[in-house]
């Protein structure tokens, strides 16, 4: 029988435009990946996601803080089915935690957590992104081929609206590079036109003063042009700017 996904699809669309930030929708779904092989398992299963992108810290969110934890132990040790999933590209089946010859300090932390075999499935990205399902059961032996099918089906339907946030995420945030740093050319602006008052000078001999005495203060240009221009009362601002 071919399952029906449209009501996953349709919960991921809602899910994508009610999260306010990128880990409010890794959390939301991996409880919805939770949720799935759930049902197809007819056992509790947990799910976390891994978001990775360059210049980032890695994002992870989860159905539970029991598989954020362990996601964030096999990250930490670099070794394990997500982790694999992830560097070739492929899913990788730990069928016992108790038995199974690899991973030995991951298979020790799943085990203590009560967790005996996992799924590790890879989603295809872009934007200079990668991420990683990572699906936990309590039994061994819990992810038959159907379960794995229904993994990869739903990490392809899920991996849609994850490209999309990451989309999202990304002119947000270069959205927000970009008001900082009109900001900060503000306050830079702002403070070169108080040295100029000061010292009677020009606006690129008063840059120079500023970044002389950012370097030799070991302290960021536009931090110091805050310090300065914090000091000077905002009348004397006005007329100086």
């Amino acid at each position: 029988m071919v399952e029906d996904w449209s009501a996953d699809a349709e919960q991921l669309a809602d899910l994508l435009v009610a999260s306010e930030d990128i880990k409010a929708f890794l959390d939301g779904l991996a409880v919805l990946g939770a949720s799935v092989l759930s049902r197809v398992t007819d056992a509790r299963i947990e799910c976390a996601v891994t978001l990775e992108r360059r210049k980032r810290i890695s994002t992870i969110g989860g159905s539970s803080d029991t598989a954020m934890v362990l996601d964030r132990i096999e990250q930490t040790l670099g070794e394990g089915p997500c982790v694999e999933a992830l560097t070739r590209d492929r899913p990788v089946l730990l069928e016992d935690s108790l038995s199974s010859p690899q991973w030995s300090e991951y298979c020790h932390a799943l085990s203590a957590a009560g967790m005996r075999s996992t799924l590790g499935v890879p989603m295809e990205l872009e934007q200079g992104a990668s991420a990683v399902l990572n699906f936990f059961a309590p039994r061994p032996h819990s992810f038959s081929s159907r379960a794995v099918e229904s993994a990869l089906t739903f990490t392809g339907v899920a991996g849609k609206a994850l490209r999309l946030a990451v989309r999202i995420t990304v002119l947000n945030e270069n959205a927000a590079d970009l008001d900082a740093a009109m900001t900060n050319r503000s306050v830079i602006d702002t403070a070169c036109g108080v040295i100029i008052s000061q010292n009677r000078c020009t606006p690129q001999e008063a840059f120079d003063i500023l970044r002389k005495a950012s370097n030799d203060r070991n302290q960021k240009l536009h931090d110091l042009a805050r310090i300065l221009v914090a000091g000077v009362p905002a009348h004397q601002q006005a007329h100086e700017t």
